[in-house]
């Protein structure tokens, strides 16, 4: 059963009668008739019982009815979505993401979807993780990356992966050949540490929020490329997932090193999307690749 049959079965039913049918279709009613004759013969039942006033659905005709206008509405739909994804000439997405995401993930993410859709427009905003799953479920932000363990109920998640902080050291620190480091290990080292670390809740001072174990900080920083350049300078070692030390991880100039942490290991990075309202189109896009290639990272190895 093709489009055309779906039309005129509808309309032939709406309108009792196969020539009235036919002249809101703008088609000849032998072309109407000799459709829904092709159909009847095909499933070997009668659709319509024609008497002289015009036609009746039998009851077979009635199932196939009801078949032809949820296949007309469903139809209908998809041309809407595909139309919206078409006109996505123009838009504005707001980001919420942490600092590691912004600087390694979003800047190959956003080179790809621009290619499609290049006057899409972005305000990306890096910040820490409660602030991010804050900001998506007031609606400030479309779509969150952050860490995901403990959400807030007007947040759902799209998308998570495994992303474990550990201990992020120079190439050269005498703990970098090691496979798994304490909490203890790190007492005698200077630490190089996100700016939330400040706060209550730090994800890392949870962790340590049972242990007393007497850490001292070099520095406290919301730059990224700050402490990265601290921690390869050997000025301290890090206390990071591994998403913003990629390249420089897989270079062998750092190594990731797991904390024996059950809390810190469990950790995940998700993209967050509003509880309480629809995506729009272009976020559904840019999200499905930003999806993609989180999955594609070795985070937890």
């Amino acid at each position: 059963m093709h489009s055309k049959f779906l039309n005129y079965f509808d309309e032939v039913a709406r309108q009792g009668s196969i020539r009235r049918a036919a002249s809101v279709l703008h088609v000849s009613s032998s072309s109407v008739n000799r459709k829904i004759l092709d159909i009847e013969q095909q499933l070997g039942v009668r659709l319509f019982d024609r008497h002289a006033e015009g036609v009746e659905l039998t009851a077979a005709g009635a199932v196939v009815l009801e078949h032809c206008r949820k296949t007309i509405f469903d139809y209908e739909k998809i041309l809407h979505l595909v139309a919206d994804i078409r006109e996505m000439r123009a838009g504005h997405i707001d980001i919420a993401s942490l600092d590691s995401v912004a600087l390694s993930l979003l800047p190959s993410v956003i080179d790809q979807f621009a290619r499609e859709y290049p006057d899409i427009t972005y305000t990306i905003r890096t910040a820490q993780p409660d602030e991010i799953v804050r900001a998506v479920a007031e609606g400030d932000a479309g779509i969150g990356v952050s860490f995901c363990n403990d959400l807030h109920p007007g947040v759902r998640l799209r998308t998570e992966k495994s992303a474990p902080i550990g201990a992020i050291l120079n190439k050269n620190h005498p703990l970098a050949e090691r496979d798994a480091l304490d909490i203890e290990d790190l007492t005698p080292f200077s630490l190089i540490r996100s700016y939330d670390a400040l706060t209550e809740r730090s994800l890392v001072n949870l962790a340590l929020s049972d242990d007393k174990v007497p850490l001292k900080t070099a520095c406290f920083t919301n730059s990224l490329p700050l402490a990265r350049s601290m921690i390869l300078s050997g000025h301290g070692v890090g206390l990071y997932s591994k998403i913003g030390f990629l390249n420089e991880i897989e270079a062998g100039k750092l190594r990731y090193i797991s904390l024996k942490s059950s809390f810190l290991k469990d950790l995940r990075i998700g993209i967050l999307i509003p509880g309480r309202s629809n995506q729009t189109p272009i976020e559904n896009s840019l999200c499905r690749i930003l999806s993609k290639s989180l999955r594609s990272l070795r985070l937890d190895s």
